[in-house]
């Protein structure tokens, strides 16, 4: 599996993918689940999403999927 940051910029540059139906799910730990996230609605800057008011580290990406679909998991 390529590294998140790598699979992040494939989504958003190679076309292949319709990023409105990109999710990524991060572990919360105070709520201890899986948090869901659009793609259309992050940014991602150094090892950071940036989402709203959040500041999520990418090594708490657990997976991302495409129409329920996961193309990508730690």
């Amino acid at each position: 599996m390529p590294s998140i940051k790598l699979f992040l910029n494939k989504i958003k540059y190679s076309g292949k993918f319709d990023t409105k139906n990109i999710i990524l799910y991060y572990h919360d730990r105070i709520l201890n689940r899986l948090i869901p996230i659009e793609f259309d609605k992050i940014k991602v800057e150094d090892e950071y999403l940036l989402f709203e008011d959040k500041t999520i580290p990418l090594h708490i990406i657990k997976e991302i999927r495409n129409k329920n679909i996961i193309i990508w998991k730690r």
